[in-house]
């Protein structure tokens, strides 16, 4: 299997998809974003990877990016648009400067020509317009020499103990091969749990901890040992402070309850259907978000830390996050699960590996 294959990361935030791609083999030149305190993470992160804080719908970054790749050949491209863009009318208002980021990632494969691409989305843009927009991105990119097919992938299906499901769409050059996406790995059956995740970590009970502190205990599960690979410090396990009476209304949900358990009168600030959830040390969890205030550890009266938040998303101790406790746990939430990532890395590798090879 060849291991040189350079990849870009679009949109990449602090880099989850990127770190899978990594993990799968694949050389990573450069993450660009517009959120410097993710970027911070991301080149923290990525073995010398460049981060650019830039703005994708122009042109002056397109030239940036070949500045940086200098030499190197970018043989894949992994993005992850935002796509807030599209309240239009459909389809035919498809280049509305609004989807200009999505416009720009057609336009990067378009300039660069590489043997892959996978772009990720929320499941819902499927579906949008009654599926027209999935169906002009589809076109575009076969107009332009791709074969492409998308689908919806569930994250729990390839190790990640989290019910998280991402829309992606994979890109392969037609001189290439045609998209496969990997193969499924686990069942309901045999997901990993949110207690296969975390509890080995500090349980936080009577204080709230440190940002860098040490294991308690040895780990406790396959995927802990996964988690935890050589590192020997344990970084992003800070606690919330929480006031006292938080504790006592989380103190009254049950294990994979919500709002509904609580007696009447309590918890009366936050009703809606995620509100006050205790998730299930049994089951995986459910989507990890950007501002984890309404999931709550299956056991302890608080909220997942950024690190427990990271396990659920598959990322290893060994990646640290940066900046203030929101932007750790916006960046936590915001991430394609590396295990996911480096899933999909690897079937782009299995289909583009020997073109490379003939290459050289």
């Amino acid at each position: 299997m060849n291991k040189n294959l350079n990849a870009i990361d679009l949109f990449a935030g602090c880099g989850g998809l990127s770190k899978g791609f990594m993990d799968a083999g694949f050389n990573i030149i450069v993450g660009v974003d517009n959120d410097q305190a993710a970027l911070n993470t991301f080149v923290k992160n990525h073995n010398g990877a460049v981060a650019l804080n830039a703005d994708l719908s122009l042109q002056d970054t397109f030239e940036q990016i070949k500045e940086i790749a200098g030499e190197r050949k970018i043989d894949v491209i992994i993005a992850g648009p935002p796509c807030q863009g599209f309240s239009l009318t459909g389809p035919r208002d498809f280049d509305d400067k609004r989807n200009k980021l999505y416009l720009a990632v057609i336009e990067m494969v378009k300039q660069y020509q590489p043997k892959a691409f996978i772009i990720e989305n929320v499941p819902g843009m499927a579906t949008l317009y009654k599926g027209q927009i999935k169906e002009e991105i589809l076109k575009r990119f076969r107009d332009m020499g791709y074969n492409i097919e998308c689908k919806i992938l569930c994250a729990a299906d390839y190790g990640v103990p989290q019910i998280r499901k991402r829309l992606i769409f994979m890109g392969i050059r037609k001189d290439i091969g045609e998209p496969e996406f990997p193969k499924i790995m686990f069942t309901p059956e045999t997901y990993r749990t949110c207690r296969d995740a975390v509890s080995d970590l500090p349980e936080l009970k009577n204080d709230i901890g440190s940002d860098i502190s040490e294991y308690s205990q040895e780990p406790l599960t396959e995927y802990q040992k996964l988690m935890r690979g050589n590192c020997t410090v344990l970084y992003n396990h800070l606690g919330t402070n929480h006031t006292q009476m938080v504790k006592d209304t989380i103190a009254l949900v049950p294990e994979g309850g919500n709002y509904k358990d609580l007696p009447a009168g309590w918890g009366e600030s936050r009703k809606f259907h995620m509100a006050w959830t205790r998730l299930n040390g049994n089951a995986p969890a459910r989507t990890v978000d950007t501002g984890h205030r309404n999931l709550f550890h299956y056991e302890y009266n608080r909220i997942p830390t950024v690190r427990e938040s990271a396990r659920m998303q598959s990322f290893p101790d060994d990646f640290i996050f940066t900046g203030t406790k929101t932007q750790q746990s916006r960046q936590v939430g915001n991430a394609v699960p590396p295990l996911l990532g480096q899933a999909l890395g690897k079937a782009i590798l299995d289909i583009v590996g020997e073109s490379n090879s003939d290459e050289e």
